[in-house]
């Protein structure tokens, strides 16, 4: 579709044990997109998400925020093609 994207990105920092994938998984309810967020063993988090492109930017945006416990260091953004295989946002563990 026309206008939608895929991201996929690795949040580095102090990203674990913060509420940051809950965090995520907020900000991409409340714009309607699509994915997951998930803790990677090295410290890192990553995330993929679908949806219109500017609601992903926004999404994005606040990534290198997260919540007020996390310290972002890197977000490490990876466009990829627009897939439409996802029909939810959650936390994978």
């Amino acid at each position: 579709m026309s206008g939608e994207t895929r991201v996929h990105a690795i949040v580095e920092g102090v990203v674990q044990g913060v509420g940051y994938r809950y965090f995520a998984l907020g900000e991409a309810r409340s714009r309607g997109l699509t994915g997951w967020v998930r803790n990677r063993a090295d410290g890192s988090v990553e995330v993929l998400v679908e949806g219109r492109e500017g609601l992903v930017r926004d999404f994005v945006r606040q990534l290198h925020i997260g919540p007020p416990s996390s310290r972002v260091t890197a977000v490490n953004v990876q466009r990829e093609t627009f897939a439409g295989d996802m029909d939810s946002f959650a936390v994978r563990h």
